[in-house]
């Protein structure tokens, strides 16, 4: 009986270290610096994307980002959003083939955004995103590699910038990548006015033709009461002549 128990109690224990294994993992394999999309990135298209920025330490906090763009593959426009409390700096390097971009022909393109803490800061448990403009995105690819480097204030320094390998396992500080759709339309992000869009229109045209039509109604109605007045006044003023006139025969008679 006491084997049994004590069997039953190494049982517990070890899946219990098992599953607090799972779950340490899980939290450091889902913790890495990300790209993501706000809608749609498609190719030859523009976006609004967020570098998120878990941080990872205990015992330290987050205080600096960077950021670098592939030049292979060169982006004409990359502005940061103000961010409190950090500072954002836009680095542009030169391109050995200059980029035509709506006729004009572009000699350089942003390499690298780098964000400063001032006066804040990514503390243990929190995470911070970083809002980028992107444009023009390429025709030619399929995905774009953001290789990021995050230091904290304790010195470390994690090189987010190991590229994915086809068939391998993910590495372990994998290269943040933003994955681009089949190009639109649209290369500027308009979209056509949505379902929605046009029930609202119809709905308001409906209404104004609604309106039109009970104002109608209510001059007619006005006009329709203004008449019936006038009838009425008019049988009035007729029924008050013959009374007047019955008054004065009737007189006539008693008087003869």
């Amino acid at each position: 009986m006491n084997v049994s128990r004590i069997s039953a109690s190494r049982a517990v224990l070890a899946g219990g270290i098992a599953l607090s294994s799972v779950v340490l993992l899980s939290g450091t394999a889902f913790a890495h610096v990300s790209v993501q999309p706000q809608g749609e990135a498609a190719k030859g298209g523009y976006a609004t994307v967020n570098i998120k920025v878990p941080n990872e330490r205990d015992n330290a906090s987050t205080v600096k980002l960077e950021v670098s763009f592939p030049l292979d593959h060169p982006l004409a426009s990359v502005m940061p959003q103000p961010i409190p409390g950090w500072k954002a700096e836009v680095t542009k390097s030169k391109l050995s083939k200059p980029l035509q971009l709506h006729g004009k022909t572009i000699n350089e393109a942003v390499s690298k955004v780098t964000w400063t803490a001032d006066g804040s800061k990514i503390g243990p448990g929190q995470f911070q995103q970083f809002p980028l403009s992107l444009g023009q995105l390429p025709e030619d690819a399929d995905q774009l590699v953001l290789k990021a480097v995050q230091t904290y204030d304790n010195k470390e320094v994690v090189r987010w910038i190991e590229e994915q390998k086809e068939g391998a396992e993910e590495p372990q500080n994998p290269a943040p990548v933003l994955k681009l759709s089949a190009a639109s339309a649209d290369h500027h992000g308009g979209a056509a006015p949505s379902a929605s869009a046009s029930a609202d229109e119809k709905a308001g045209h409906d209404a104004k033709s609604g309106h039109d039509a009970d104002a109608k109604k209510e001059t007619a109605s006005a006009d329709s009461s203004d008449t019936t007045a006038r009838i009425l006044g008019v049988i009035g003023i007729l029924v008050g002549v013959a009374g007047v006139a019955f008054g004065v025969l009737a007189g006539r008679r008693r008087s003869a």
